[in-house]
């Protein structure tokens, strides 16, 4: 998936293949727990993208399973379902101020893993750290100022609104660390923590949180294994002990979840599913979003920016065939915003295939029969589905409008650059979420960083800029849902965008587990695992 702030795309430049593996000492807590354990053990087949488990620097999918699981938060989400944050560290809080200040009331009876008890202190010094380390996950709380009011109250306050706060805060790079041992280990919230702060090596041998696990043993290349935290003041969790194996291949996973080898496999795609049994297949659609392109900029292209050539393109996708391809769980998405997420269209306004439209709206654009590339990274895949084959589709569509296509496909690294630089013609990417909010949406914006991509920028579209702005600044759930319907509903008519698809995301895992469920967000859940 996902997880960089320029685009949500780490997983297409992971580099925990590259890391060298660091097993990690057994906290003397942990190896009590371990000699008294009579629970359950849980294995999870996962192929790694897993750098470091210091809630400070980790912004990658494995990452987020194993902090998850080890440090609490503000907020949380409950299951799957992403439009509603529920209380963690939190009980209540409040949004002041139009959503620039907001007011957090700590639960007295929470504790870490030694017994102390979780402070205000420690949230502020927590995301403080976050913010000075300047790793990959600061950019959740740019412009935040963190502060307690009292042991059992923290206070965030920001100079422009923030309503989308409270759907950031889930994230376990977020998480709540114990100030007195990290800052022992070298750990440090001040200005200067990105040169400074030196607990990160000892996270990766020792936990200092209040989840429900603690580390036992971390490796980013073999594997990870936590143990139940005796302390947890939560509800207990299921299993003494979790393993989490680093595998070459889903049909390694698929073999050894089949045989009961392990409990759960994480990177199967729809098409491995077929002619399984005596397991449980979860799936349904992921938040990563396969989206077309065509670029606004007269000096990239003569013929993308005319308005009835991307109506063409619009009408002319068989997006039923593009279903059929990613396979089962996949859904249509109708706007940019994943249909799970606060503010996502309803599937009514879904784009429809009509190649007499398509041909009609070519026509009318005067281009005649015109010739382009379509540009799109090479030999990658998303939950499954790969960009080769979602390109040879798009493109035959296409030609069926009269439009004569050349594929031209590159690897990430060059992909990414002329990505980034705005000189693709049309293009094929995806956005994956930096956070399940719809305020991670607004990138697409004319003016903001997607649709610069796209060349298209806030003087050629000023009422849908200023329509960005006002679902930026617009609080309260119904008020936001409304706002960003609308914000997409312009993007559609009006912008160079054409929202295609979320492939299916899949976990599939023994007949014996309980609350099993695919997460779009930290890949499963272990806290509610049974």
């Amino acid at each position: 998936m996902r997880k960089q702030a320029a685009g949500g795309l780490a997983a297409l430049l992971s580099t925990s293949g590259l890391l060298l593996g660091m097993m990690a000492s057994t906290p003397a807590s942990a190896t009590a727990h371990l000699a008294n354990a009579t629970g359950r053990t849980l294995v999870i087949d996962n192929s790694f993208e897993l750098v470091t488990a210091d809630p400070g620097h980790m912004f990658e999918p494995t990452g987020e399973l194993v902090c998850n699981a080890l440090y609490d938060t503000l907020l949380t989400f409950n299951g799957g379902n992403f439009k509603t944050v529920v209380p963690d560290l939190a009980t209540s809080y409040q949004t002041l101020d139009g959503a620039r200040k907001f007011v957090f009331h700590l639960n007295p009876a929470a504790k870490f893993s030694d017994g102390t008890p979780v402070t205000s202190a420690d949230v502020v010094w927590s995301l403080t750290r976050l913010i000075n380390l300047k790793g990959n996950p600061s950019f959740l709380l740019a412009g935040e100022t963190i502060t307690a009011d009292g042991p059992e109250t923290v206070v965030m306050t920001s100079a422009q609104p923030n309503p989308g706060l409270p759907y950031i805060l889930p994230n376990p790079a977020t998480g709540t660390l114990e100030q007195k041992v990290v800052a022992a280990q070298g750990g440090t919230d001040a200005a200067d923590a990105a040169t400074k702060d030196t607990a990160e090596d000892w996270l990766n041998a020792n936990s200092a949180g209040s989840g429900p696990y603690i580390l036992k043993s971390f490796s980013t290349t073999s594997q990870v294994v936590l143990v139940a935290n005796p302390n947890y003041w939560g509800p207990k969790p299921a299993y003494s002990t979790v393993v989490l194996r680093n595998t070459a291949t889903a049909a390694v996973e698929k073999l050894d979840v089949q045989r009961g080898v392990n409990e759960i496999a994480i990177d199967l795609d729809p098409s491995q599913t077929t002619g399984m049994s005596n397991v449980q297949i979860k799936m349904g659609p992921s938040p990563n979003v396969m989206f077309l392109f065509a670029n606004d900029n007269p000096k990239i292209s003569k013929i993308t920016p005319n308005h009835d050539f991307q109506m063409a393109l619009r009408y002319g996708i068989d997006y039923a065939g593009m279903l059929q391809l990613a396979g089962a769980g996949a859904v249509q998405s109708p706007g940019v915003i994943p249909t799970t997420f606060l503010g996502a269209l309803p599937a009514r306004d879904d784009a429809k295939y009509d190649l007499a439209q398509a041909q009609a709206w070519l026509k009318k654009s005067g281009l005649g029969h015109p010739s382009l590339k379509l540009t799109y990274p090479t030999a990658i895949t998303v939950n499954g589905l790969s960009f080769d084959d979602a390109a040879a589709r798009v493109a035959q569509y296409i030609s069926q409008i009269g439009i004569n296509v050349t594929l031209q496909p590159q690897s990430v690294e060059i992909g990414l650059g002329t990505y980034r630089a705005g000189t693709e013609a049309l293009g094929l990417w995806y956005w994956g979420p930096d956070f399940p909010d719809p305020s991670d949406y607004l990138v697409f914006a004319p003016g903001h960083l997607v649709g610069l991509r796209a060349g298209w920028t806030a003087a050629e579209a000023p009422t849908i800029a200023a329509l960005a702005n006002k679902a930026a600044a617009t609080t309260g759930i119904a008020a936001r849902q409304a706002v960003f319907e609308q914000y997409q509903e312009a993007l559609n008519q009006n912008g160079p965008f054409i929202p295609l698809l979320q492939p299916a995301e899949v976990v599939v895992g023994t007949t014996g587990l309980k609350n099993l469920q695919a997460n779009g967000l930290w890949l499963v859940d272990l806290r509610n695992l049974g």
